[in-house]
């Protein structure tokens, strides 16, 4: 079951996605977010809560692209209550692109390695453990609220002070944390965990500000299991024309943690368990087009696609002109 959230005349709409052309609304205030609350409350599985609501009718699916009138799949009402983060070093492969951006290549010797594979080879080793078993702790960083969220189909902003406006094609999965502060997997999305990683290659102690950029996930959620192998394909065009494509692995076979490992060692933070908060968390990505050298401009356009999870998530590229921080701040 695939579910999309969009505009219909001003206010907010789910839906179940039916085929490639087609949705049928689900009759249902305050969207996705509306159905979690519900199914978390009264014990239903979310699809339950979906197959009772939904209409008679058909809509047809392409005009709320053109319109552009689709949103994230998964949103709260107050965007300071959804939490944006992410892993890295999660898949197979994903440390010697890593690597490559740094200063040090890959060494037998363990006292030569840089940081992001022995944190790589970490996972290998004990990112996955056993039922009853807690496994290490990945990377971890933070990306933002509900406000960097950018709609599917909507254009991703670099800011003026930005050196790089890089894709990574990401899975995401999205939670929403009960009343009692338990943690809910509402469902999986595909993710552009837009970054620079010309400040990140600079210094690996700049990491977390390459990470402060905007996002985009969706336009489809997908409920229930997660199948573990998905091959999907990232793309930049410009002009129309295909300038980047390449594949790319995910899913918990093509993944050094497991993808309970990685939740667990989010959730385990009290704070993160605050009562009817959204969180969208990135697991992390071995492709990238900068490790192919490809400089982006704004106008290109960024296509992340899934077979499993629907229509493609894109987003073109715009850049700011201008800081909109002022340089000198006000003092009380």
């Amino acid at each position: 079951m695939r579910l999309i959230q969009y505009l219909d005349e001003g206010r907010l709409r789910a839906a179940l996605v039916e085929s490639d052309d087609a949705v049928r609304p689900i009759r249902i205030e305050g969207g996705v977010y509306a159905l979690a609350r519900i199914a978390i409350d009264s014990g239903q599985k979310l699809s339950a809560v979906v197959e009772v609501r939904l209409d008679d009718e058909l809509i047809d699916y392409q005009p709320l692209i053109d319109e552009g009138r689709l949103l994230p799949p998964l949103t709260h009402p107050d965007p300071a209550h959804c939490l944006i983060t992410g892993t890295g070093l999660t898949h197979l492969g994903s440390a010697d692109t890593r690597s490559a951006m740094h200063t040090k290549a890959q060494k037998t010797d363990d006292s030569e390695l840089t940081d992001s594979m022995r944190m790589f080879n970490m996972g290998v080793e004990a990112g996955r453990p056993g039922p009853s078993e807690i496994g290490v702790q990945p990377e971890w960083f933070y990306k933002g609220d509900g406000d960097w969220v950018v709609a599917p189909e909507a254009p991703l902003s670099a800011p003026a002070f930005a050196e790089d406006a890089g894709e990574e094609p990401e899975l995401v999965g999205l939670y929403l944390v009960g009343a009692d502060g338990l943690p809910w997997r509402v469902g999986f999305a595909v993710g552009n965990e837009f970054s620079d990683h010309v400040v990140e290659r600079q210094n690996y102690l700049w990491l977390a500000h390459s990470k402060l950029r905007q996002c985009s996930f969706g336009p489809e959620l997908l409920i229930g299991d997660l199948p573990a192998h998905l091959e999907g394909t990232s793309r930049i065009t410009r002009n129309g024309e295909t300038l980047w494509e390449k594949p790319f692995l995910t899913g918990e076979g093509n993944m050094s943690h497991s993808i309970a490992n990685l939740e667990h060692h989010h959730f385990k933070y009290e704070g993160f368990r605050r009562p009817g908060d959204v969180h969208v968390h990135f697991f992390g990505t071995a492709t990238l087009s900068f490790a192919d050298q490809v400089q982006v401009q704004p106008g290109d356009r960024f296509e992340i696609e899934i077979p499993a999870f629907g229509r493609p998530l894109r987003n073109p590229l715009i850049q700011e002109e201008e800081e909109k921080l002022p340089r000198s701040m006000g003092a009380l």
